[in-house]
């Protein structure tokens, strides 16, 4: 077996969004034949490609089928994620998408998703950073398990200090709870969290990410305005519960990014907490907060939807 003969049996495997074949795509890279094993990585356009299952096969098949049925064929995947950003990039260059997770009321499990949407981006092969955004009630540094750590200070170059996050599972975390005492409350005015939330932003060493994403405060205020008016956001998830009365605020916050001023796109909705499991009867779903209220808000704004989110309870389940 030969490196081309690797590439000739690969060009008959499409790529199913883009129709053509992956070699002509410039889609397969670091090809490596020793004896009967073969190792190649397919670059995606996004490391979430959901027909990424289906080209390992198809890839696999083609090099058993057309060159070797005794190769022992392994498949590696890497991501050139595209850039959504329509901006000049005079802010944050090295980041290609932002992501802003935000909720209508608090304790609807906003932050969880957050984290969730940075593990699961970064466990695609994707560059992450994830910014705390929530300067009165911050959480990420107690979810990736850094409390008490302090971020350290590097020179940029030019004499100014950056801030460098701790980076913990791949992704890089940057937080108010790294840099003042626990036991103190954040009792600050609106001009000096905008001022912290510009500096999270300007002041720390985010180098080159896929995504960055930026968990935000509940509600519709000071701190969402800065961050819309500071960085490019290229996008938006909501976060809810089926409670009526967290969906009438989520509704607040979809209008408020539709607003002409703001016009940052809905990704989705996300609804949680939308039923519970009990351990000791797992089939039964008990929907505590009601049914089908994230679904109805995504239908009537017309943005996608997305539900059984979980977080591991010592009594049961939420889903």
């Amino acid at each position: 077996m030969t490196n081309e003969d690797i590439l000739k049996a690969l060009s008959n495997v499409q790529e199913p969004d883009l129709g053509k074949d992956l070699v002509t795509l410039n889609m397969v890279q670091d090809v490596v034949v020793d004896g009967n094993n073969v190792s190649f990585t397919i670059v995606l356009t996004t490391p979430a490609c959901p027909m990424k299952d289906m080209m390992r096969m198809a890839s696999e098949n083609a090099v058993k089928l057309l060159v070797n049925k005794d190769a022992v064929v392994t498949v590696n995947f890497t991501a050139n994620t595209s850039s959504n950003r329509q901006d000049a990039k005079t802010v944050l260059n090295g980041v290609k998408n932002i992501i802003a997770v935000v909720s209508g009321k608090g304790g609807v499990g906003k932050s969880t998703v957050s984290a969730n949407l940075a593990l699961a981006l970064a466990a695609g092969g994707a560059k992450v950073g994830l910014m705390d955004a929530d300067i009165y009630g911050p959480s990420q540094h107690i979810m990736f398990g850094i409390r008490g750590e302090r971020p350290l200070m590097k020179d940029d170059g030019t004499g100014k200090g950056l801030i460098v996050p701790i980076e913990k599972y791949g992704i890089k975390v940057m937080s108010i709870g790294l840099l003042i005492d626990e036991k103190q409350a954040v009792v600050w005015r609106g001009p000096m969290v905008s001022s912290a939330i510009r500096q999270f932003v300007s002041d720390v060493d985010w180098g080159e990410l896929d995504y960055l994403v930026i968990d935000m405060p509940p509600g519709t205020g000071d701190i969402h305005l800065t961050i819309v008016q500071t960085v490019p956001v290229t996008g938006v998830i909501v976060v809810t519960t089926p409670q009526t009365v967290a969906l009438a605020d989520a509704k607040k916050g979809v209008a408020m990014f539709g607003q002409a001023q703001l016009k940052v796109p809905i990704i989705g909705l996300v609804e949680n907490m939308s039923y519970f499991t009990p351990a000791e009867l797992p089939e039964n779903k008990y929907y505590i907060f009601g049914k089908d209220g994230g679904k109805n808000l995504a239908d009537e704004f017309e943005i996608a939807f997305g539900s059984n989110t979980h977080c591991t309870k010592h009594t049961g389940r939420w889903r």
